[in-house]
């Protein structure tokens, strides 16, 4: 991120509106932005390597076989350069390999490989576009995070009138403009995220829980990583990987999670507590497994501290957003958590449905703060981590003000 120019991966697949690409890297040009091109083998049969290595003044990537032995694997290193990778046109065919996790040739290695946002400028026949396969694919890819600019609706290539004409280039520009500004919108911004469930132990085997999956919060320490934030990432028992580019702590006990981001909450610009923590443990751990034949009949329980309170009444200017997972009053809950916790913004849901919240890929929330509510659709939980991390970024930036 310490370029002086953003750069863009403009990825070229074979169709008729691949000759639009040529307007669209000199565009991009003039924006600010550093472009680098690689195409398809399909894509060289519309428009020569030569054109984008002439616009860009930049190499030009087509075969996975063209590094020499003692250079950097070039898909490897034009993902790792993207800020934004750019696929215009994308036809059906790369679309159905990017949603399976296909990787075949230059392009789909690259786009595979990077952790840059992926913006998606489809173009096809009409027949191929409206196809249930092909927006299953899109929605697949949707969910994974990728921004798609929808084709417009005109005479086709073919001859066919409908939907599939490529976007224009001036909206594709734009679209790759807002996840280029996204890609570094909290550089130098320290962000902790707690996630995951904590597991409160009765004894050697046997714990209080919840049905937290951590996707949420792990998906949120991820995109913020991804926009250049320094990310502290305290986790309770997940079986999820580690994100990328983030400080990792895994732990077990709410008292353990309790140490371990209050150890970070000074250092940081903003916290994002979307762990589940058990309200209570028992008071007392068994040392041995409890016996049938000697079972409680009750046990005994504490309260667990409240780590967000705690950080509201600490203050300190850190920008705070609490999750409220409730089952009833959703909006009205979370508005007396705001309040009570001193918080910037709640993030809420209703986890009575089954189809939504824990453990699910999808999830439907209200966004609170003191000045208004905002209600989602159903999203994918990596695009609410996106909208929830532009929230943030406003915030800050109405701080600055």
């Amino acid at each position: 991120m310490g370029r002086e120019k953003p750069t863009v991966v403009v990825g070229i697949t074979g169709g008729i509106g691949a000759y639009k690409s040529c307007e669209l890297v000199r565009r991009l040009q003039k924006d600010g932005f550093r472009v680098k091109v690689v195409m398809t083998e399909a894509a060289t049969r519309f428009v020569t390597p030569l054109t984008f290595r002439t616009l860009t003044g930049e190499p030009v990537a087509v075969s996975l076989w063209a590094d020499e032995p003692d250079s950097k694997v070039h898909h490897i290193s034009l993902a790792e350069e993207a800020d934004v990778m750019a696929l215009v046109p994308c036809t059906a065919n790369v679309i159905a390999k990017l949603a399976q996790g296909r990787a075949d040739d230059m392009l789909t290695t690259t786009a595979l490989a990077t952790e840059a946002p992926l913006v998606i400028a489809p173009a096809m026949n009409t027949h191929m576009w409206r196809k249930d396969i092909t927006q299953r694919n899109v929605d697949i890819l949707r969910a994974r995070g990728a921004v798609f600019v929808e084709p417009g609706t005109g005479e086709l290539a073919c001859g066919d009138v409908g939907e599939g004409r490529l976007a224009d280039v001036a909206s594709i520009a734009e679209a790759i403009g807002v996840e280029a500004r996204r890609s570094r919108d909290l550089a130098g911004v320290h962000v902790l995220v707690t996630a995951g469930g904590t597991q409160e132990p009765i004894d050697p085997v046997r714990f209080i829980g919840n049905h937290s999956s951590g996707k949420t919060g792990f998906a949120i320490a991820e995109e913020a990583a991804r926009r250049g934030a320094r990310v502290s990432l305290v986790t309770g028992p997940v079986s999820l990987p580690d994100p990328f580019g983030c400080e990792v702590v895994r732990v077990q006990t709410a008292l353990q999670m309790r140490a371990a981001a209050l150890a970070r909450f000074e250092s940081s610009d903003v916290v994002v507590m979307s762990a589940a923590v058990a309200d209570f443990r028992p008071a007392a751990m068994s040392a041995d497994k409890i016996k049938k034949s000697a079972a409680l009949e009750a046990i005994e329980l504490e309260r667990n501290p409240d780590i967000l309170a705690e950080m509201g009444e600490r203050g300190a200017g850190t920008l705070l957003v609490g999750f409220a997972a409730e089952t009833s009053d959703v909006v009205a809950n979370a508005r007396a958590k705001l309040a009570a916790k001193r918080l910037d913004l709640v993030v809420a849901n209703d986890v009575s449905d089954p189809s939504m919240g824990f453990g699910t890929e999808h999830n439907k929330v209200y966004y609170v703060t003191a000045e208004r509510v905002d209600e989602t659709p159903v999203f994918g939980k990596r695009t609410i981590a996106r909208h929830l991390l532009d929230r943030v970024a406003a915030l800050l930036d109405a701080r600055k003000g």
